[in-house]
């Protein structure tokens, strides 16, 4: 049932409104933080870092602002379209009521950590944001017990929130690939899950058919040219079926924007095409054992052979889909006087695909199985380099020394696409949770009629929604070829923390048999924990934007 044209303009008004008074209040959270981290009109490295919960505390409060503003624009694009129905407007109501309380009151950053105002020196600025009209009626009544049990009534109907992009080929391939997620993954991925399987070459072959592979590879080079909106629609889609799916495509992903902005033209010829076909699967040869996220402290070595080619000496851990794959984007240190991230170049890395009787047939590289609660279909590897032998033309671009430049090109890009896998693992274990509400009986009634569980339900339906315009929001950013390390970093944020909070939410409501491997909700739970720790864990991703919103905004 779609709102009047009055009600939608007063909804849309108002929340424009609190956002307003909410960017007002972020402001003054920055300087406050900005005078408490600097020395000398400068921010100071020792004193961001012992105030590291005031910052990422303005991180998570700026995150949750911004999406406030995305959810808004979505809804203000449903009105202009007449589409804006009542679950929307129920969605806009308790995601502002509840965020902007949580902003006054204290945000989760974690299951035991609450950034509040006084951790911001804001005590002042709250008072005004609370007394800011808009902000007064949302505080009142957004998220209520009423709106919450009518946006369950809704859920129980078969209703769903409305996902259109506003584009029509953008909107036929989500449709595209959540048929094939419905038909090709969701059905089989939990028992691959539970057998601790690789996805089927099969299914790999199908999903390259569609051109996962090569979605933001240019048709030049066999790909389909699209964006990273594109690429969140797919991996959303995928996900939902099965994280494994979706996040196959995220080496070819990573593998692909480093040719295309780096690569030479002899370079981009011979690997774009086979990527973007799914001829040759590409890994991520990154993360070190004592490294983690410190990417500049990486020990791996390539030394120079006299004939020009390379040979690599190391130990990598955590490489995503090793022995299946057929080419290592590599980083490894090829200056050893550089102590630092100038010393780091990047390798492209053929190799063999490995079998189940041999995972890495080829001289001078071994590997071994590191086994995982979830995010499995792929597995993770530790590797051992021991003189790995590498063609003259393998160094990215032909430029040494340019290696870890070369990968921060590629973190907004894979953020991004980690944000939407967590929106895909989100609306699963609504999905889940929804169907078992509706299909359990306890004391003669659905579980979905205790106002508990649909109070669980709601949250989820608002949660994901907003997770889910944020994401895009970055992904737009990016295909405006606008730097958005911010919004890729908040994107992830805020989508990791809602994929593990649906999924816990979830098992929850199945109760006991939440807790039983037959089940599905027991994998989504496995599944949506990785998401806040790859792809740099939340702690990164709230510094990333901590700092850069205190250093950009003035």
């Amino acid at each position: 049932m779609a709102q009047s044209g009055h009600d939608q303009q007063a909804l849309i008004q108002q929340a424009t409104g609190a956002v307003r008074a909410a960017r007002l209040y972020v402001e003054q959270a920055r300087l406050a933080g900005l005078a408490a981290v600097s020395v000398d009109g400068r921010m100071d490295p020792a004193l961001i870092e012992r105030e590291q919960r005031r910052v990422h505390g303005f991180a998570w409060v700026a995150t949750v602002v911004e999406s406030l503003a995305q959810v808004t624009a979505w809804a203000g694009r449903l009105a202009d379209q007449g589409s804006l129905g009542e679950g929307e407007a129920l969605i806009l109501q308790i995601g502002f009521g509840e965020y902007l309380a949580q902003i006054c009151g204290g945000i989760p950053m974690s299951q035991n950590e609450l950034v509040r105002p006084a951790d911001l020196g804001t005590a002042v600025a709250v008072a005004e944001l609370q007394a800011d009209f808009s902000v007064q009626g949302f505080l009142s009544d957004g998220n209520t017990p009423a709106n919450r049990a009518r946006l369950a009534e809704l859920l129980a109907t078969g209703w769903e929130a409305d996902a259109r992009v506003g584009d029509d080929t953008l909107d036929m391939i989500r449709d595209q690939f959540r048929r094939f997620s419905d038909a090709r993954i969701a059905p089989f991925a939990h028992a691959w899950h539970l057998a601790d399987a690789l996805i089927p070459d099969e299914v790999v072959a199908e999903m390259a058919e569609l051109g996962v592979f090569g979605v933001c590879i240019s048709p030049d080079f066999g790909g389909l040219g699209l964006g990273k909106l594109a690429m969140c629609i797919v991996s959303e889609e995928l996900s939902r079926g099965w994280i494994a799916a979706g996040s196959l495509g995220t080496r070819s992903e990573i593998a692909g924007e480093l040719i295309v902005a780096n690569g030479t033209p002899e370079q981009k010829s011979r690997w774009l095409p086979s990527i973007a076909s799914g001829t040759v699967l590409p890994t991520a040869v990154f993360t070190e054992p004592d490294t983690g996220s410190d990417l500049a402290a990486l020990k791996t070595r390539a030394v120079r052979d006299e004939d020009g080619g390379w040979s690599i000496t190391g130990a990598k851990t955590w490489i995503t889909h090793a022995s299946r794959s057929d080419l290592m984007t590599l980083l490894a240190r090829s200056d050893p006087a550089r102590a630092d991230h100038n010393g780091l170049s990047m390798f492209l890395v053929p190799k063999t695909r490995g079998t189940d009787a041999d995972l890495f047939p080829d001289a001078g590289l071994s590997g071994s199985e590191i086994g995982v609660l979830g995010y499995r279909g792929m597995k993770e590897y530790a590797l051992g380099f021991d003189g790995f032998e590498l063609e003259p033309d393998a160094l990215l671009g032909g430029v040494q020394g340019a290696g870890f430049r070369q990968l921060m090109q590629t973190f907004e890009g894979a953020r991004i696409q980690t944000a939407a896998r967590a929106v895909g693992v989100a609306r699963t274990a609504l999905d889940l949770a929804l169907t078992y509400a509706l299909d359990r009986q306890q004391f003669s009634q659905a579980l979905i009629r205790f106002p508990r569980v649909s109070d669980k339900l709601a949250m989820m339906t608002v949660e994901t929604v907003i997770a889910r315009e944020l994401t895009y929001f970055a992904a737009r950013q990016k295909d405006a070829g606008d730097r958005c390390d911010i919004e890729a970093g908040m994107a992830k944020l805020l989508a990791a923390r809602v994929a593990w909070s649906n999924a816990d939410s979830g098992v929850q409501i199945h109760g006991g048999n939440g807790y039983a491997l037959e089940y599905e909700i027991s994998r989504i739970l496995c599944d949506a924990r990785i998401l806040n720790i790859f792809e740099g864990a939340a702690e990164i991703q709230a510094n990333v934007v901590g700092r850069g919103l205190m250093s950009r905004q003035g």
